[in-house]
């Protein structure tokens, strides 16, 4: 005996009356929030199993990068990091600014300074002279006199360039005089390399001087070599003799010297007016000049 099931006319009619009653629960009443959350719940394996495959393709690419590209990611970094720490150093002179100096000069100028990365290719082999060779030369810009950085302080200032190097004499060369200012009280004085990479020399300063151990020098500006503002050394003792109108003050140099790889070489709004010219008239970029003797007067 056969018989007839309902009729499809009757099967839709009972399917639009219950979602009409479904969206109704839904939309008055959140009565199938539940199930919503349970549906998506089982569905997540589903997810999963979509995504398998393009997570496991970037996992097999990850396990064949190849040497030089981490390599050349590292050396991206570590450029970057180099210039994000060449700007803190000079946060601890400008805080020490007082609301006179911000008035007379903007501050975000001061540490805006262009900067370009090199990197130290060769030591001096001489005891007796402290000179370190960086990869950049005159095609980029760098000419005699320009002050250098590593990411702790002051390195020292270009002697020599040439098309591809440029030769850097360091502020440890007994040579080499910086102008300085401590950061504490704003006193000037001029440190003097002493042939040794881990101390400096601080010079006339009077025995009355309110220095103490532990001081922040600066580099002053004065005679327009060095930037204003970088760190250079840190007191780290204070020697007074008997009837001596100076004291003798030795420093730590910020900057390491003897271990630095990768290096700043700092162009200030001065130094680039020249469009790319040496600071003395008539020579040209990469000239044999006779290095300068530190600070000019």
């Amino acid at each position: 005996m056969f018989v007839q099931g309902p009729v499809p006319g009757f099967r839709l009619t009972i399917v639009f009356v219950l979602s009409i009653a479904m969206i109704v629960a839904d939309a008055r009443f959140n009565q199938l929030t539940p199930v919503r959350s349970a549906i998506g719940t089982g569905l997540a394996p589903v997810h999963w199993l979509g995504n398998a495959p393009g997570q496991f393709s970037d996992w097999v690419s990850s396990l064949f990068t190849t040497r030089d590209d981490l390599l050349e990611q590292n050396e991206a970094l570590q450029a970057r990091l180099l210039i994000l720490e060449r700007r803190a150093l000079k946060y601890a002179a400008l805080a020490s600014e007082n609301n006179e100096l911000r008035q007379l000069m903007n501050s975000s100028e001061v540490l805006d300074d262009r900067v370009i990365v090199g990197e130290v290719v060769a030591v001096s082999p001489d005891p007796f002279t402290h000179e370190i060779v960086i990869n950049k030369g005159s095609r980029d810009g760098v000419r005699v006199g320009q002050a250098i950085l590593d990411a702790h302080g002051l390195m020292g200032q270009v002697q020599q360039t040439s098309s591809f190097t440029s030769r850097v004499l360091l502020v440890s060369d007994s040579s080499h005089a910086v102008p300085v200012e401590v950061v504490r009280n704003g006193l000037r004085a001029v440190l003097l390399g002493n042939g040794d990479t881990d101390a400096l020399e601080l010079v006339h300063v009077p025995d009355t001087a309110d220095i103490r151990e532990g001081d922040l020098l600066v580099s002053s500006g004065l005679g327009g070599r060095f930037p204003k503002g970088y760190p250079v050394a840190e007191v780290d003792s204070i020697t007074k003799e008997p009837g001596e109108p100076f004291v003798e003050i030795q420093a730590n140099p910020r900057a390491e010297l003897n271990r630095s790889r990768l290096v700043l070489v700092v162009f200030t709004p001065e130094a680039e007016t020249g469009n790319g010219q040496n600071a003395d008239e008539g020579l040209e970029p990469g000239a044999n000049v006779p290095a300068p003797q530190g600070e000019a007067p």
